[in-house]
């Protein structure tokens, strides 16, 4: 098997958990809202740049990463999904390469087990076939596609017509990797709230310098001259606090995983994948080590009953009640109601997760699996059920500042935490134009 790895010990611990209290100078030239991968990224890197400036990021839970950032499976992806030319491809393989860059200079443990994208049958075949031209037009690194022998080499127990072997697909903990940019980020002077959860945006007449006051829903207020949200499963609620149109709206959908028994785990070398159904939205169920030795199984896709719901039982009525009353979503549920009803079954009966499984692993059962972690995904929808792919970025309307020194990045589509440093990249051009920094 083509195996490579990066794997030190852990040398920092509790990284950007620390609430900086709100006081004393509590003015600044940008505030990012938001301390998931993405917006702790991108004020790394616009501070990086412009180490002159005054940013701070403010986060509402106890720590950075505490959502999708750190409720994710884990991989670094190479790119090979996306279509030709789109923006996605070309950000998730310079991301790819930039990750294992930092990765290397800051010593972040990570793991390059590769992974396999497996046809079982002769529609899955073709369909391979496909994707694989695609994977060669995004200039993703040494893929290949092997046939069933070459597929036992890598994956002894995974059976399979032809695969795509993509080498340099690995993991990593995405939650340590936030607190990695987190670190670098107060290093170069950046200040960072936690427990600071913004409640509204308002103009700050008395203070043109810093024309914005951005409050707690504890009272806490910092004022800044600009500012970039980049809230995730809250990121069009952020936005409409400053006028902005409701849609795309976010609707939240939760996977959730399988963990495969300990003494069942070297049945699974690396990532194995299915060929994705175009059919439908989601990629289905799939095979993930993790960095302390652990093999996830899943996830499925269901409807999330609140906007942070982990559980079933993780209930919020109002946003609920919001998501069900979306044009957006009811015409989604329209299009794919069988689908996702077999999503749902699949959530409440464990045997019907394992026999999608049993499509590459056969000996694997349902006694081997218990119930595991879940994420929930920040799923942006249009008017028509659309899921929304591409980056979108909004402002207010007016004159006013807060229309004009507020950029809310509504959608930052999968993979964010692979393109995250080239993401954070783009962000930044694109805060320099928009707030005329550095000119």
């Amino acid at each position: 098997m083509m195996l490579s790895s990066k794997l030190i010990p852990r040398t920092i611990a509790n990284i950007a958990t620390r609430a900086y209290s709100v006081e004393g100078n509590r003015n600044y030239d940008i505030v990012v809202v938001g301390g998931g991968i993405v917006g702790t990224a991108s004020a790394r890197e616009i501070l990086l740049r412009h180490p002159a400036l005054r940013i701070a990021i403010v986060e509402k839970e106890p720590k950075l990463a505490f959502h999708q950032s750190g409720h994710n499976s884990g991989v670094i992806h190479a790119g090979i999904y996306y279509k030709p030319g789109s923006l996605k491809a070309k950000l998730c393989v310079e991301g790819l390469h930039l990750s294992y860059k930092y990765f290397d200079e800051k010593n972040v443990p990570y793991k390059k087990v590769g992974k396999l994208i497996v046809a079982t049958n002769a529609v899955e075949v073709e369909r391979l076939n496909d994707l694989y031209q695609r994977s060669l037009a995004n200039n993703v690194p040494d893929v290949r596609m092997v046939d069933e022998t070459k597929i036992k080499e890598i994956e002894p127990y995974c059976r399979g017509l032809k695969a795509i072997w993509s080498p340099h697909t690995g993991i990593v903990d995405w939650g340590l990797v936030t607190q990695y940019y987190s670190r670098d980020f107060k290093a170069a002077g950046g200040d960072v709230y936690v427990n600071f959860k913004v409640s509204k945006f308002t103009e700050a007449p008395d203070n043109l310098d810093y024309p914005i006051a951005v409050r707690s829903e504890k009272g806490d207020e910092i004022r800044a001259r600009n500012i970039l949200t980049c809230g995730g499963l809250q990121s069009d609620k952020l936005a409409e606090m400053t006028g902005c149109p409701s849609v795309p709206k976010i609707v939240p959908f939760r996977g959730e995983y399988l963990l495969l028994n300990a003494d069942k785990c070297h049945m699974v070398r690396g990532n194995i994948y299915p060929v994705p159904d175009p059919r439908f939205p989601f990629l289905g169920v799939h095979f993930t080590p993790r960095m302390d030795g652990s093999v996830w199984l899943g996830p499925n896709a269901v409807l999330a009953f609140r906007r942070e719901g982990y559980k079933w039982s993780d209930i919020n009525l109002p946003e609920l009640i919001d998501a069900l009353r979306f044009p957006g979503l009811i015409k989604m549920a329209s299009k794919f109601i069988g689908a996702g009803m077999m999503e749902i079954a699949r959530s409440a009966l464990i045997p019907l997760q394992v026999r999608e499984l049993q499509k590459f692993i056969p000996d694997i059962h349902e006694y081997d699996v218990a119930r595991g972690p879940a994420g929930v995904r920040a799923q942006a929808l249009d008017n028509d059920g659309n899921l929304v792919d591409d980056f979108v970025f909004d402002h207010g309307k007016g004159n006013s500042a807060l229309s004009k020194n507020i950029l809310h990045c509504r959608n930052a589509p999968s993979p964010g935490a692979t393109s995250s440093l080239s993401i954070a990249k783009m962000i930044a051009d694109k805060i320099e134009q928009e707030f005329h920094i550095g000119k």
